[in-house]
């Protein structure tokens, strides 16, 4: 491991205005949303759309890492240049999701475990030889009257805390994702209570296995209403919210948080975020920045539905989503950034 490889990797992903492309949905959340739109369900639909959002002209001026699946990691353009070479001659930094996915925690009812440490160790030293520099692992939790149980925040938090020891044995920055998902009608106190929970056994995790939390990168949700929930705090609530969590329970030795947008409208994830850097820029000791992926993409592939002749204002579409989320990042995000794009000026 080497330490300064790590730290300063780390700083990159969440330096200046940028933040990270989350494009790792596996190949059946892929399918799901391409048939949602009516778009053929097969690898080359899915390299085709990938490789649009890879040579998006500019990404890199407000995108610092993008988070690939398996498949595509091995892709290539339609002219056989690979997609690890498009997004580095990008000055963009490749990393790969790395988990297999949350299955039934046996003994919890209702609740997942993610799986994939069987044989993680040699999958990042490929992954690495491929050009990955950072890598991602997603645990779930779910909210109701009953749930989360600790022994499921315990189980996820253990497998977070392990896989980061082994991508940083490995060379590689882990993206560690608790995720406390949005789905229920609990309220934004219930979500606060347990992101906090789960913060906590994350970071003691970590401290057990040893992991170096300079060279980390946080990917939390942010403090929110469930979906179904009567009362649906305002953008500042939910800014102070958040920031309030994350002060109370991440130590000031990680570099960079990038919030995960979970299903948020794409406006509102932006917005949100917006909110957090305007309240409380000057007084966070971490970088506060945005690894988005349907509040990125979603727009883009609605455009796009599949046909050539739709790539270039598909692509704008993409551009024009990292473009105010960076704004936020400034804390600069309104209404006439939005529709400045949207208007094509």
């Amino acid at each position: 491991m080497n330490e300064q490889t790590l730290i300063t990797t780390a700083k990159a992903l969440t330096a200046g205005y940028k933040g990270l492309l989350a494009m790792d949905e596996s190949n059946s959340t892929c399918n799901k949303r391409f048939e949602a739109i009516g778009i053929p369900q097969t690898v080359e639909y899915r390299r085709a759309y990938r490789e649009l959002i890879i040579t998006t002209p500019d990404l890199g001026k407000y995108v610092s890492g993008v988070i690939l699946y398996d498949e595509t990691i091995r892709q290539q353009k339609k002219d056989g240049t690979t997609f690890i070479k498009v997004i580095l001659d990008a000055g963009i930094i490749p990393g790969i999701k790395v988990d297999i996915g949350a299955k039934q925690l046996a003994g919890h009812p209702g609740e997942k475990v993610t799986e994939g440490l069987d044989g993680l160790r040699d999958r990042l030293k490929a992954y690495a030889l491929m050009g990955a520099c950072f890598a991602k692992w997603r645990g779930v939790i779910s909210t109701d009257d009953t749930l989360p149980t600790h022994g499921c925040i315990a189980a996820n938090a253990q497998a977070l805390a392990r896989y980061a020891a082994l991508c940083q044995e490995a060379g590689l920055v882990p993206v560690i994702e608790p995720e406390v998902l949005m789905d229920g009608d609990h309220s934004i106190h219930q979500c606060f209570d347990v992101t906090e929970e789960c913060l906590r056994a994350v970071f003691a995790a970590l401290y057990l296995q040893n992991v170096m939390l300079e060279g980390i990168i946080l990917k939390p949700n942010m403090v929110l209403p469930g979906l179904s929930c009567e009362v649906q705090e305002s953008i500042d609530e939910i800014a102070d919210a958040t920031i309030k969590c994350l002060l109370r329970n991440v130590p000031a030795a990680v570099p960079g948080i990038a919030f995960l947008s979970g299903g948020q409208p794409a406006e509102l994830a932006t917005a949100r975020l917006n909110a957090m850097n305007v309240r409380f820029k000057s007084g966070m000791p971490w970088d506060i920045a945005f690894s988005f992926a349907r509040a990125i993409q979603q727009p883009a592939l609605e455009i796009w539905k599949g046909y050539e002749a739709n790539v270039l204002a598909a692509q704008q579409a993409l551009y024009h989503r990292v473009t105010c989320n960076a704004a936020a990042r400034r804390g600069e995000y309104n209404m006439d950034v939005e529709n400045a794009g949207q208007s094509g000026t």
